[in-house]
Parts: C-alpha cells; sequence; structure tokens
C-alpha cells in the first residue's frame, strides 16, 4: 500500500469526503484526487495541514502507526512524557533519578 493508498484510508476514517478534505488541507479536490491515486506526492505544507485534521502522517508516509501514549493518561502525564522524549539521553536520565526520588519520598510518608 502506498502513500496515497493511506492518505485515502485516514481521509475515509475521518469520514470526509475528497473536496471538503482538500479545502481544510489547503488543497484542491483534483490535487486530493492525484495525490489518493499516487500521482502526485503532497508536500509538507499539506501534511502538515493534513495532521491538524487529525491524520496520522506518520502512517501516510511510512506505513506504520504513530505510538499511541495509554488511554488512561491524564493531560497532564502525556505532556510529561512528550517533554520527556524531546530530552537528550542525559537530560532523560537525569528526570528518571528525580522521578524515582520522589516516588521513594512518597511512599515512606
Amino acid at each position: 500500500m502506498g502513500i496515497g493508498e493511506r492518505l485515502k484510508e485516514e481521509r475515509e476514517r475521518l469520514g470526509m469526503n475528497q473536496t471538503d478534505f482538500a479545502a481544510l488541507a489547503g488543497a484542491s479536490k483534483n490535487t486530493q484526487y492525484n495525490y489518493e491515486k499516487g500521482e502526485r506526492s503532497p508536500d509538507a505544507n499539506y501534511l502538515a495541514a493534513a495532521a491538524e485534521q487529525g491524520v496520522d502522517v506518520l502512517y501516510v508516509i511510512t506505513g506504520a502507526r504513530t505510538p499511541q501514549p495509554s488511554a488512561s493518561f491524564t493531560a497532564e502525564e502525556t505532556e510529561f512524557v512528550e517533554d520527556l522524549r524531546t530530552m537528550d539521553d542525559s537530560d532523560q536520565a537525569v528526570m528518571r533519578r528525580t522521578a524515582k526520588a520522589f516516588a521513594r519520598s512518597s511512599l515512606s510518608k
């Protein structure tokens, strides 16, 4: 399955027709059609706009779904994990040690 087919799958998953989706992503219906048929490849601006509509752009490009955080995470926990992922390895190690220290402290109370 190619980029165009996955893009179409994502558009349909969102319950949108080509015309409406193309307008939201900043493209014409004809361009949307060409993307989905694999005759043209979407550019970064289009993909960014599609992501804002809920398209899993990683899936469209690679065929691998974007890993989703646990459904049980609060918004703050999700934000914390996303922040953690942007840190370099040494900063992540500091955060893990800090979190463990706070957790141990809380357990001993």
